[in-house]
């Protein structure tokens, strides 16, 4: 160990790491299938960051880095490559009684094994595994483990000896916080560049006896493994979208041409409504019982997201009715800078609630902590007294963490990032769930009394207002742990508005962004909104709220137009869904023609020129 640098003390550090099929690898099949035969397995995108910081830290402090993963035998070779990197020593938590484990049964098995290692000063671990994308293990760990928590960590810095300062990246918002250690922290892909370790004759000489191994015997009784789950997995779909790949060629303006036919037959060259709460088809908010006894879907209320709210309490509205139950809606300051009345009551009830919980601190006002934590431990409160059947919350970093953070003290079930939610014959939750960058779905049904599921903003209806009623309001008490402070607290873009774009335009690195107003007459005539790669979002050209792709958002819209951009699996899964996609890009060899309905082989800005003269001609009298 090296002396500390700083004057700080020597920290322990732990870095939890998943081994997960090699995304980069991976290929879309002519049939639209998502190739997985022959992909070789590698640390996850985020788990590399938590290492490379883990080491660093360790190395600045004079301090340790045990490096930890749970998994099959083979996962050793991710242990292998974080000590290569710098590691100290390595955990390979493996054991046959550990299979068909969820994120509750992972999160209980890693903080056994962390306890069993003894205490650590930090716990760094991936914001979430870029194969199921639920971000709910390191809450629930922090939970487990009785220790504050971070999420989307991109700047961090010690604070004298027992606290750390973080900058945060979530979803569409800056966040600055002052944590108090022991914590738990989950890393963005931009704090550090990542541990990457290739050379397999470096691999090999790794030495094998600083890899420690526990089986479940080694943890305790347990339940492990499928019996310690309260989540199962029913039906997955997989996700079949066939593109033609036609790529065109010659003139610009007959590429262009046959573009314009294209959009033209798919209905696509209307310009859609700016806001869905147009549209006049959407369904009114159901009516549900105002009966007491009668089971209770309860809404997890995020302060300053309305549009998801109202997604939310529109679909609890559904699942209560069907149920013969009722909805609550169980927040904070909820909707209004002002103080909590009556008339927001109303408002809130005909948007779906028959019942309001306020959640605040002593006095009469409402509170307006941001920390997660203090708002989990006063929903909980509440769920034991009231036992709500399910329990919904957004799909966005403060609903993860106090969903997550829910469920490990219930012990109960939580389906992370659905993307549809229905009854089964049973009056059971089924939570549908996108993995592998939503080339699969899967339909996951929580055992437990008690149903949670965190669900994507944008993926559901904005239903129209019931009429409003006076329901009841009551308050439960938020006990402040203390242990976050946070400072700074800003949002740079709105997640609701790429997650329910019916049409995107989204850029690569092709595009400079100086060059980005090139671009809006078209985005315009087209009405879409626009978004980016991965590349384009590390570069600052645009917010990360607009990052589409395995790291990014997971978007269906009717069309997608990629300009500038290579086509790397990673961005373009996150377009899966799409209903027609059109690329352009110099290179006819670009593998984004593979995942493409239309290619047009031109620059992209002669192209874009050619496109907008013959839309702007077919809406001409």
């Amino acid at each position: 160990m090296t002396e500390p640098a700083d004057g700080s003390r020597p920290l322990r550090i732990a870095a939890l790491v998943k081994q997960i099929p090699a995304f980069e690898n991976m290929e879309i099949g002519a049939d639209g299938r998502l190739e997985r035969q022959g992909v070789p397995l590698e640390m996850s995108a985020y788990c590399r960051r938590a290492v490379a910081e883990g080491v660093l830290l360790a190395d600045q402090t004079g301090g340790s880095c045990t490096v930890v993963t749970m998994g099959p035998p083979s996962a050793e070779d991710v242990l292998r490559e974080a000590l290569a990197y710098g590691a100290d020593q390595a955990l390979l938590v493996t054991d046959p009684a550990f299979a068909g484990s969820d994120t509750l049964a992972t999160a209980r098995a890693l903080a056994a094994a962390l306890d069993h290692l003894g205490e650590f000063d930090l716990v760094l671990c991936g914001r979430n595994s870029v194969d199921a994308e639920t971000g709910q293990v390191g809450p629930e760990l922090a939970q487990l483990l009785d220790l504050p928590f971070a999420t989307g960590v991109k700047q961090l810095e010690l604070v004298g000896v027992d606290a750390v300062a973080v900058g945060c990246e979530q979803d569409d918002a800056w966040l600055e916080a002052t944590v108090s250690l022991p914590a738990v922290l989950s890393v963005a892909e931009r704090l550090i560049d990542p541990c990457k370790i290739k050379d397999p004759d470096v691999l090999a000489a790794v030495d094998g006896t600083r890899i420690v191994r526990l089986g479940a015997a080694d943890l305790g009784p347990g339940p492990w493994g499928q019996a310690g789950s309260p989540t199962r997995v029913g039906e997955v779909r997989t996700e079949t979208v066939a593109r033609a790949r036609r790529r065109l060629a010659g003139p610009v303006a007959d590429q262009a041409a046959v573009v314009v036919a294209a959009l033209h037959e798919a209905g696509l060259l209307d310009t859609p409504a700016p806001d869905a709460a147009t549209d006049p088809d959407r369904p009114t908010v159901a009516t549900t019982s105002s009966d007491p006894a009668g089971p209770a879907v309860a809404v997890l209320v995020e302060p300053g997201r309305q549009r998801v709210l109202r997604e939310l309490l529109g679909t609890a509205a559904e699942l209560a009715a069907h149920l013969g139950g009722r909805v609550v809606a169980v927040g904070e300051s909820l909707l209004a800078p002002e103080p909590f009345g009556p008339q927001l009551a109303r408002v809130l009830s005909s948007w779906g609630a028959d019942e309001v919980v306020l959640m605040g601190g002593p006095g009469s006002g409402p509170a307006r902590s941001t920390v997660e934590e203090d708002v989990a431990g006063a929903a909980a409160e509440w769920c034991r007294q009231a036992d709500p059947a399910i329990v919904l919350a957004p799909g966005t970093a403060w609903g993860r963490e106090v969903a997550a953070r829910l469920a490990a003290t219930l012990e109960a079930g939580l389906t992370g990032d659905a993307i549809g939610l229905e009854l089964d014959d049973d009056g059971r939750l089924v939570a549908w769930k996108p993995a592998f960058g939503g080339a699969l779905v899967a339909a996951i049904e929580a055992t437990s009394a008690v149903q949670l599921a965190t669900v994507r903003p944008g993926v559901l209806e904005v239903h129209d207002p019931r009429p409003a009623a006076e329901v009841a309001v009551t308050r439960v008490e938020v006990k402040p742990r203390g242990r976050v402070a946070v400072h700074v607290h800003r949002r740079d873009d709105e997640l609701v508005v790429l997650a329910g774009a019916t049409r995107v335009l989204s850029v690569g690195r092709g595009v400079d962004p100086g060059d980005y107003p090139r671009l809006e007459a078209l985005r315009t005539r087209l009405g879409a909104e626009l978004a980016a790669t991965r590349k384009v979002t590390d570069a600052g050209w645009l917010p990360h709220a607009r990052q589409v792709g395995i790291t990014g958002q997971n978007l269906a819209p009717d069309l997608a137009l990629v300009v500038g951009a290579s086509g790397k699996f990673n961005h373009m899964v996150g377009l899966r869904r799409a209903g027609l996609v059109v690329a352009i890009n110099p290179d006819a060899d670009a593998p984004v023609f593979d995942f493409a309905d239309l290619g047009m082989v031109a620059d992209w800005q002669e192209a874009v020129v050619e496109l907008e003269r013959q839309l702007d001609a077919l809406a001409s009298p």
